[in-house]
């Protein structure tokens, strides 16, 4: 696994679980640790499989947990955690976020008061006028976010 498919995991996680409202800290904690693998310049690969966990934690932004979970990424290709997750919100609630006009705030406003989670359920919810009862959605965003909700 490349250190850009590793980052690409850690960042999914942070985004999965900014949605879902989850502590803002680990949040960033994720999001700070796929920045660090992903412009790492020598294969974390290489550096678990030869100095194990303690040889991660020399990592910016990679602590004990983290390092965990890289390991556990690479023996296994998942890790309980990012299972664990992905019961809880299905991953593809990070679909909506292709949607133009569909941020992170957006999505977590979808997610957790409509239960939207997936790019259908969004096209339902658009079709079904439900745009007019999310806060912060005004006509104008409204409009963008039916429009590409339709072309995906």
């Amino acid at each position: 696994m490349t250190n850009e498919e590793l980052a690409r995991r850690f960042e999914r996680l942070a985004l999965l679980m900014e949605i879902r409202g989850d502590d803002k800290f680990r949040v960033r904690s994720y999001r700070n640790a796929a920045e660090t693998l992903e412009t790492w310049p020598s294969s974390v690969a290489e550096i678990a499989r030869e100095e194990g966990q303690k040889g991660l934690q020399t990592l910016p932004g990679v602590g004990k947990a983290i390092s965990g979970k890289i390991v556990e990424l690479l023996e296994r290709g998942t890790f309980d955690a990012w299972e664990r997750l992905k019961e809880e919100t299905p991953e593809t609630v990070l679909d909506l976020l292709e949607v133009e006009g569909v941020g992170v705030k957006t999505a977590a406003t979808l997610h957790q008061q409509f239960k939207i989670s997936s790019l259908e359920d969004l096209r339902q919810f658009v079709e079904g006028g439900g745009l007019d009862l999310v806060d912060g959605v005004g006509e104008k965003t409204a409009e963008r976010i039916a429009r590409s909700a339709r072309a995906l």
